[in-house]
């Protein structure tokens, strides 16, 4: 057994005693009743589990929770699906993230079972252009790159990619 802390979504976790080989997948749903994060196809091939640890350097990263040991996220920020709507003093969502309302308002899933690993892509890639625009002519190819390896079996790559660029062409501050 492994000693884990970390932080999710702002809160502290831990210590708890894990498996060493536990993925990270099954100790979101198991230890800490996150389900939010997908499990898809069980090889890191399509996405669909992906969260974001926040690094202390001010980027932050993707990973894959199906493929990625427990450990490898031991004493990390960890942000899942369910940290990014903004929450009143009772847990109670008041408003979406504007990733999230981009891709309800532009039809990007239908089972919604691919959803929160595009979130937290688009959500990271927001942020690091916060930090880092980029010129209007390299959007399309910074959300291909991005979004590229993400797998939707429902409405496919095309209604998330247009939402994530809607919206990063009309957010303030992403572009030069």
């Amino acid at each position: 057994m492994s000693i884990l802390n970390l932080t999710i979504n702002g809160k502290p976790y831990g210590p708890f005693d894990v498996e060493p080989g536990m993925p990270m997948i099954n100790f979101l749903h198991e230890y800490v009743n996150l389900t939010g994060t997908k499990f898809g196809c069980g090889e890191g091939v399509c996405h669909a589990c992906v969260v974001i640890i926040d690094n202390d350097d001010g980027t932050s990263t993707t990973h894959r929770t199906c493929i990625s040991n427990v450990m490898l996220f031991n004493n990390q920020r960890v942000r899942t699906i369910e940290g990014h709507a903004e929450k009143n003093k009772v847990g109670e969502i008041i408003a979406l993230h504007p990733v999230q309302d981009a891709f309800i308002k532009n039809f990007s899933f239908q089972c919604g079972w691919c959803a929160p690993g595009f979130t937290n892509e688009t959500v990271a890639l927001m942020e690091k252009l916060k930090k880092q625009p980029i010129a209007k002519d390299q959007v399309e190819t910074v959300i291909e790159e991005t979004l590229g390896d993400h797998v939707c079996r429902c409405t496919g790559y095309v209604k998330y990619f247009n939402a994530a660029k809607e919206l990063i062409l009309t957010t303030k501050g992403l572009t030069i």
